[in-house]
């Protein structure tokens, strides 16, 4: 069996498959010489909108900005609470300090990793009964690339007077009963960093909702707080509308070569859907037995932007696996909660004892959609040998 090195995320591959459509493209945003805001990045946000069932789509510098767009049109401020898990990357959690307001960690489902309904409403009720804090939002995250309980999640959302994001920065794409999270957040937010499952050729992400005001208001945001239609129309101004700045905003624009890579990226996206769907049943079958692996909520369809499993020997598989040039990721060896910089925040009544013993176990293989069957066979072959030899 071959030693050479597995990629982890093999982007070359897919260039090889789209790549003169992909020089093409760029090529001609050069030669347009329309770098900002030019005409694919409307393109590519009608096109993602009906893609993913909603209204309106803006597209804006990255996924993070993303997140935090509509957090400062609802005017989240010191004071309110914003609920998320700590089993995802900071940045789910880190745009709330920066309007002053305050992450409340939640929960994980142990299948799942996503966010915990019943962890949730207690953690809510809670915060309520506490009185320091004003319950405003919750993000939920589409982690590892399968949604989140958006019925339960909605359900509590509109109990509570809440607005619900989908942080959807690694799961775009992914379907619940063959409904995006648009279909029961305010709002659904993404990623185009490479690596996620629509990636583009550096930083990108996007802001879906059916709200009209909102996306007025993000729309200003999003460069420099500048006036909408309704706020030009209002203020009789005829000049360039950016020169009328309405509210404190952001530079946040999604450069039109990014517009473009997507566009021709967004064209195969849903084959490779099927394929990343084709590549997680063959490692549930090469795995079987030998580690906990991947179930996706019923009714789901994942993205599987990791294919995560789980192992109490998991250095001893890591170590294995990297002396036969596999890679591997720990996603996330410590929960947000437990950083420095967020431990003041407060989390869920009787802690978050799931997220921390999730931490110590879970580990991500190789997947992309055009993963070979060979390959895979040889990282799964490595697993085993690894798993068994440590019995």
């Amino acid at each position: 069996m071959s030693d050479a090195p597995i990629a982890f995320i093999d982007l070359k591959a897919q260039r090889r498959r789209i790549g003169a459509r992909m020089d093409e493209a760029i090529l001609n945003v050069v030669e347009s010489a329309a770098f900002i805001m030019g005409p694919q990045v409307a393109e590519l946000e009608g096109k993602l909108a009906a893609f993913a069932r909603s209204k309106h789509c803006l597209s804006c510098a990255n996924g993070t900005e993303a997140l935090v767009l509509p957090l400062m049109a609802w005017d989240i401020r010191p004071g309110d609470a914003v609920f998320c898990p700590s089993f995802t990357f900071a940045a789910t959690a880190e745009v709330v300090p920066w309007l002053g307001a305050t992450p409340v960690f939640v929960d994980i489902d142990p299948v799942t990793y996503n966010l915990d309904p019943a962890h949730l409403e207690a953690t809510i009720e809670a915060t309520i009964k506490a009185g320091k804090l004003k319950p405003k939002v919750i993000i939920a995250v589409d982690l590892f690339g399968q949604p989140a309980d958006y019925p339960a999640i909605a359900a509590i959302a509109k109990k509570h007077g809440l607005k619900l994001i989908a942080d959807s920065a690694q799961g775009f794409g992914c379907t619940l009963g063959g409904e995006h999270p648009t279909k029961w957040a305010d709002v659904t937010t993404t990623s185009f960093f490479p690596a996620k499952p629509l990636g583009c050729y550096g930083d990108g992400g996007a802001v879906l909702t059916d709200d009209d005001v909102l996306m007025d208001v993000m729309v200003s945001l999003r460069v420099h707080g500048q006036a909408t239609k309704r706020d030009v129309e209002a203020a009789g101004f005829t000049h360039d509308p950016k020169y009328l700045n309405m509210r404190i905003g952001m530079n946040s624009r999604l450069d039109t070569i990014q517009a473009a890579v997507l566009l021709e990226k967004l064209a195969i996206f849903p084959d490779e859907i099927e394929a990343r769907n084709r590549v997680a049943a063959r490692y549930a079958d090469g795995l079987a037995g030998a580690v906990a692996t991947p179930r996706v909520i019923d009714d789901g369809v994942s993205t599987w932007a990791q294919y995560v499993v789980e192992t109490d020997k998991r250095d001893a598989v890591i170590a294995h696996l990297k002396a036969r040039n596999i890679p591997t990721a720990v996603y996330y060896p410590i929960p947000i909660h437990q950083q420095a910089a967020y431990a003041r925040f407060p989390v869920g009544p009787g802690g978050l004892p799931v997220t921390e013993a999730k931490a110590g176990v879970v580990m991500a293989l190789p997947m992309h959609p055009y993963l070979s069957a060979a390959d895979q066979d040889r990282v799964c072959a490595a697993v085993r040998e690894a798993v068994f030899a440590n019995a």
